[in-house]
């Protein structure tokens, strides 16, 4: 399995014959040159969405149509997209497993918030999710857009991941102190990976204080569009 970051909270993630988009922000991101989107995008099968903020939907109806994939996520946005988008979709809710063949995709809590914009205000999309990935004898965690919560304890317990991928910017999640707690008191992880930093300046410009807080962890700062490999 290959985990490449498209900067900010986004990835391409390659297992087998699949390639799979998490939040794919590629339009105005401050983390991916335009020159670079033709090989981000190059042979994807499926977007997964954990939530409707802008900075993690703002291309998904695009590259879905372009890319004629389907979008998985929450149950009831995906259902909206469906019939008002005429896009595919894959809906499923939190506690829910579906295999993309090959891919267990199981859907986990997460705690913070889900709305995106129209011409008559903010409105809710769905809700926040993070997402367990197991394929090719691993699972990876996606925590999404979320702070510490408690809920991580029997998700750690019960699915048992061995890499996390955690968003530890700050502002807008849990920072780069408070993921290594999380990850120290709920997880037995042998790799972590931060992302939905270093994109704006009001957001954690490094992981060192990850790093430190979690001795024996192996943690990898990505690099955008290189290839982590597990």
């Amino acid at each position: 399995m290959k985990l490449i970051w498209l900067g900010h909270g986004s990835w391409r993630i390659e297992t087998g014959d699949l390639v799979l988009f998490l939040d794919p922000w590629l339009s105005v991101s401050p983390g991916l040159p335009e020159v670079m989107h033709g090989a981000a995008i190059e042979g994807a099968t499926h977007i997964l969405l954990t939530h409707t903020h802008f900075d993690h939907v703002v291309d998904v109806l695009p590259l879905a149509r372009k890319l004629e994939i389907p979008v998985v996520g929450q149950y009831d946005l995906m259902g909206f997209w469906a019939e008002a988008e005429g896009i595919e979709t894959i809906g499923f809710n939190k506690g829910g497993t579906v295999d993309l063949g090959g891919v267990a995709l199981s859907m986990v809590p997460a705690s913070h918030s889900s709305t995106f914009s129209t011409a008559e205000g903010l409105r809710t999309g769905g809700s926040e999710v993070g997402f367990m990935l197991r394929a090719e004898g691993r699972c990876v965690y996606f925590s999404g857009d979320t702070d510490i919560m408690a809920d991580m304890d029997w998700m750690g317990d019960y699915y048992k991941p061995d890499v996390g991928v955690l968003s530890a910017g700050g502002h807008f999640t849990m920072d780069m102190k408070g993921a290594a707690y999380a990850a120290k008191r709920y997880f037995n992880f042998t790799t972590v990976i931060p992302c939905h930093y270093k994109s704006f300046p009001i957001l954690e410009q490094s992981a060192e204080a990850l790093a430190e807080g979690l001795p024996g962890v192996e943690v990898i700062e990505p690099e955008v569009m290189q290839a982590i490999t597990l």
